[in-house]
């Protein structure tokens, strides 16, 4: 499934227009929200290509969609992320209620604004993913949400949730089902630059550990570990979570190492 008919943000809107008719245009960077400063911050943390960024797509000559860049929004117990392409931007989860502030904040740094975000894509309908979505969607009010089956349903916004399954794609990014933790859980999966949000469905620990979803919390353990599975089947090289801290570093491996050690699945009958 693909966002289609939807109008783009302002500043996506001028980098293909520049990009197409002019070769190279340099527009100002200013951001144009609220409390935006004319002088240009240099305590700006980095964004993070995706592990292996526009080294990947320029290598291959067939791929038409580029690696996003991304931005982790931290708040505090839980994450959200930003995600950026040809001056557009996608949202993944939005924290508790009362986290709307913080993503502008890191919109802000990115030098964008909310008319650039095109897409909220929520992992799973949990408060602490899905508490900010009414507020941030009334504030990007060019942005399609999205969530997965049973969740879509659950979760409170100002417009629609488009219900997206496995294999669907948004903004260029795979969906990819991994139910247990909630019924409709889906994880989001940067084929060209490595990267997988994984939402719950995985945790990060401090140690660059990863291991699966909270038990206290999840829906269906043997469900959550088949999805775990279907995760250490899949090719990445960094991998983000809704709670714990990101593994830039072989992120494949390690979750393929959580998967053998889970307990067998059942066999069918």
């Amino acid at each position: 499934m693909t966002r289609t008919g939807l109008p783009i943000g302002r500043r996506a809107f001028l980098h293909r227009l520049g990009r197409t008719a002019f070769g190279v245009v340099v527009f100002s960077t200013v951001p144009a929200c609220s409390g935006a400063s004319d002088v240009p911050r240099t305590d700006r943390p980095p964004v993070h290509p995706s592990a292996e960024g526009s080294s990947t797509a320029a290598a291959s000559a067939a791929t038409t969609v580029s690696a996003v860049d991304w931005r982790r929004v931290d708040l505090g117990f839980v994450s959200a992320y930003i995600m950026v392409r040809d001056g557009e931007a996608a949202i993944v989860d939005t924290g508790v209620a009362g986290s709307a502030d913080d993503i502008e904040e890191t919109l802000t740094d990115l030098e964008m604004v909310w008319s650039d975000v095109g897409h909220v894509i929520v992992t799973h309908r949990h408060p602490d993913h899905a508490g900010s979505v009414a507020a941030v969607l009334e504030r990007a009010t060019d942005a399609a949400a999205y969530a997965g089956p049973g969740d879509a349903e659950a979760i409170d916004a100002p417009t629609p949730v488009n219900v997206v399954d496995d294999g669907d794609s948004v903004f260029g990014l795979r969906i990819v089902a991994t139910p247990g933790h909630t019924a409709g859980h889906i994880s989001v999966l940067d084929e060209v630059g490595g990267l997988l949000v994984a939402g719950d469905a995985l945790s990060g620990g401090d140690d660059g550990t990863v291991s699966g979803p909270d038990p206290q919390f999840t829906d269906d353990m043997a469900l959550a570990h088949e999805s775990v599975r279907r995760l250490a089947a899949l090719t990445f090289a960094t991998v983000v979570f809704g709670h714990g801290e990101p593994v830039s570093q072989d992120a494949d491996a390690a979750v393929a190492h959580l998967a053998a050690g889970l307990s067998p699945a059942p066999a069918a009958t």
